[in-house]
C-alpha cells in the first residue's frame, strides 16, 4: 500500500504574520529603544525569544 501524495502549499507572496505576544514584545522593545532604556530593551527581546522556543507561540 503506497501512501497518497499530500498537496503541497501554495506559495504566497505575503509574509506570515508574527502572533499577537510576539507583537506586543516587539513594540515594547521600539519603546525602550526610543526611550534609550537598552536593558528593558534587551529583556523584551529575552523575552520575545523565549517565547518562541516555548511553542507556545502562533508563528
Amino acid at each position: 500500500m503506497t501512501p497518497e501524495p499530500q498537496p503541497q502549499p501554495t506559495p504566497t507572496d505575503e509574509p506570515p504574520t508574527p502572533c499577537r505576544t510576539c507583537q506586543e514584545f516587539t513594540l515594547a522593545e521600539a519603546v525602550a529603544n526610543g526611550e534609550r532604556d537598552w536593558s528593558r530593551a534587551t529583556d523584551c527581546r529575552v523575552l520575545r525569544k523565549r517565547h518562541q522556543e516555548s511553542g507556545a507561540c502562533a508563528d
